[in-house]
């Protein structure tokens, strides 16, 4: 009874603790939904940015074209002078704009690269938390267990087929009411059917 007592203590706090992983996983994912939003929004902007700077680039060529013009139309020289004024008046505020806007840009893009990064973590940490509530504990030092104990734990249905499969020893398992032999080739599971081998999949279809 003792024995009974202390089995259930530890399935309520494995139970426990998965719930309160699951709950961190979600939010976990809730801020990475929220950061790849942020970073749609940022490129948006760098792409404004972008357009502000091409703008430059127009206006320069405009301006060029008003100096030729200026050279060879000696009669509307005075025009000219005023429209060359207003236009670098205008480069100046272009440009004024452009070293903002180029600031800016430099900005953005760290906090992409910040952002990206944490994304990067926040992925990590969720690999790392789910790997944490596996139902499936191999053995120690035993390679094949190790496998199929990766297999289970990312199978969608992990909590059925971890009780299918009861290890005897190194490579043999009880599986349902058959025992099979199990052997891992190039990181594979491969189980022994009649004469053959099937992988896993198959072997589970």
């Amino acid at each position: 009874m003792e024995k009974d007592a202390q089995i259930r203590v530890i399935v309520k706090d494995r139970e426990e603790a998965r719930s309160v992983y699951e709950i961190r996983i979600t939010e976990l994912e809730i801020i990475i939904k929220n950061h790849v939003r942020s970073i749609s929004e940022l490129r948006g902007l760098i792409i404004q940015l972008k357009s502000t700077l091409e703008q430059k680039s127009d206006v320069e060529s405009q301006l060029a074209a008003e100096r030729q013009r200026n050279a060879q139309l000696d009669e509307q020289k005075s025009i000219l002078q005023k429209e060359q004024e207003t236009a670098s008046d205008y480069i100046l505020e272009l440009e004024d704009k452009v070293y903002k806007a180029n600031k800016t840009s430099l900005e953005l893009l760290r906090h992409l690269k910040d952002a990206e990064a944490e994304n990067e973590t926040l992925k990590n940490y969720i690999i790392e938390l789910k790997q944490r509530i596996a139902v499936y504990i191999p053995v120690k030092d035993d390679p094949i267990d190790r496998r199929l104990a990766e297999f289970i734990n990312n199978y969608p249905e992990r909590q059925r087929l971890k009780i299918m499969f009861m290890r005897e020893s190194e490579g043999v398992y009880q599986f349902g009411t058959k025992r099979i032999a199990v052997r891992v080739e190039k990181d594979k599971i491969n189980i022994r059917v009649g004469g053959g081998y099937l992988s896993i999949d198959e072997f589970l279809d």
